[in-house]
């Protein structure tokens, strides 16, 4: 009877343990998605300058590109903003290469534009942790920080 009780109580207690597992719900990323005003131009960029790939994406319409960023994550270009709009710096997307010097070297080849933090063009800062960064807009006026964090 003793092993009886103590089994059921182990049960009880898993299963109470169990349920606040399934209570405590951590959302991930999925994808980010802009709106933009050519598909094709902006997905160019990410493609050709961010060295992003294709995800298949299901709407087959020509207003969709979706790009992989990383290993669960996507960024999904909706065609059909009407015009380009300003955005702020601190409201950006951040990529992470393995090099800066070597990524700002390429930018600079396809003789594209980038900047600091502070708006110095051509170059690229040193934050407080050692990470370097630069910054860049796509098309349509996004801004985005590559940085050369390990995550």
């Amino acid at each position: 009877m003793k092993y009886i009780v103590i089994a059921v109580v182990a049960l009880l207690s898993c299963s109470f343990l169990f349920a606040q597992d399934q209570t405590k719900q951590k959302a991930v990323l999925n994808h980010t998605a802009i709106y933009v005003i050519d598909v094709n131009k902006s997905g160019n960029f990410y493609k050709q300058i961010l060295g992003l790939d294709t995800v298949p994406e299901p709407f087959h319409d020509g207003k969709h590109i979706w790009l992989k960023t990383g290993a669960h994550t996507m960024l999904h270009i909706i065609q059909g903003a009407d015009a380009k709009k300003e955005y702020y710096k601190n409201q950006h997307t951040c990529f992470s290469v393995p090099d800066i010097v070597v990524f700002a070297e390429l930018l600079k080849k396809k003789e594209f534009l980038f900047e600091d933090v502070s708006g110095n063009k051509q170059v690229f800062s040193t934050r407080t942790d050692g990470v370097h960064q630069l910054w860049l807009q796509d098309p349509d006026g996004y801004w985005i920080e590559v940085n050369d964090d390990k995550y």
